[in-house]
């Protein structure tokens, strides 16, 4: 029987450097949580308890009121709605941060002519990713729960997930290579996630924001499409999005491009500096 290698257009280096970056994921996430009586799940029960007490804070001392027409008006809702915003964001943000130190915390393989550095940033993207996946699915179990049916929409979401790790990607690959120069680098990108964050409508709704900022804010954050899709996706069923979208894969495709291509200029510079 024919390889999987060569049913598809796809060359051997490529597969190998994928199978590479598959088992290099799964020790990092493996390591993660080496010893503990959970392991793996400790991912799941600390995003499904940010879930219970965001919706606690909000919902409950605080009492804020959403109305969504596909859940009931309830202490819930809120909750879920914040937590949809928040999942992407996580992988954005814990992956972006991890990819800083990804050149600098591996010297030993940096110096090996012959590995892929270019695999090293994605590794604590993808980890972080599939960490985030794990809330994903208890967001859809809840929301299915609560408003008793399961979005056909749900099929759509790698669609939201394109523009994520290429965003996530390309900020990587620029961070972890000025990083080995530039130790600063880690630290600053924390205070730019702290304004970004709230750049973006991840704790408030989309329309608390003035008009006439709210175009700027859809259309140049490519996080604000990110986290809006998703809502729309799991909780609300359909995508009023699909502008906005669009432009966002284009800025993150055009920021993974400019990433990839500084992080290839200064990749012959790295063995000299460690």
């Amino acid at each position: 029987m024919r390889q999987i290698e060569d049913l598809l257009p796809i060359s051997k280096p490529f597969i190998a450097k994928y199978d590479l970056l598959r088992t290099l994921v799964r020790r990092d996430l493996e390591a993660r949580y080496k010893g503990s009586v959970l392991g793996n799940f400790w991912p799941l029960l600390n995003q499904f308890a940010q879930l219970l007490i965001l919706t606690y804070v909000f919902s409950v001392v605080l009492k804020v009121r959403l109305t969504l027409k596909s859940l009931p008006d309830n202490n819930f809702t809120f909750g879920l709605w914040l937590f949809a915003g928040l999942l992407p964001w996580i992988a954005f943000s814990g992956g972006l941060i991890q990819s800083a130190n990804s050149v600098i915390g591996q010297p030993n393989l940096v110096k090996k002519v012959v590995f892929p550095l270019g695999l090293l940033p994605l590794v604590p993207i993808f980890s972080s990713f599939i960490e985030s996946s794990l809330g994903l699915i208890v967001l859809i179990i809840f929301v299915a729960f609560t408003s008793h049916t399961l979005h056909p929409t749900l099929a759509l979401l790698p669609l939201v997930w394109i523009p994520q790790l290429l965003l996530t990607a390309g900020l990587g690959y620029l961070a972890a290579g000025f990083t080995v120069f530039l130790r600063d680098i880690p630290q600053t990108i924390s205070v730019v996630l702290n304004i970004w964050m709230y750049a973006t409508p991840i704790i408030y709704p989309a329309t608390s924001i003035p008009p006439e900022w709210r175009n700027w804010i859809f259309w140049l954050n490519p996080m604000t499409a990110i986290v809006e899709v998703y809502r729309d996706l799991v909780i609300n069923g359909e995508v009023k999005h699909w502008g906005e979208w669009g432009m966002s894969s284009l800025i993150s495709l055009m920021i993974f491009c400019l990433g990839l291509w500084c992080y290839r200029k200064l990749r012959p510079a790295f063995a000299d500096v460690l």
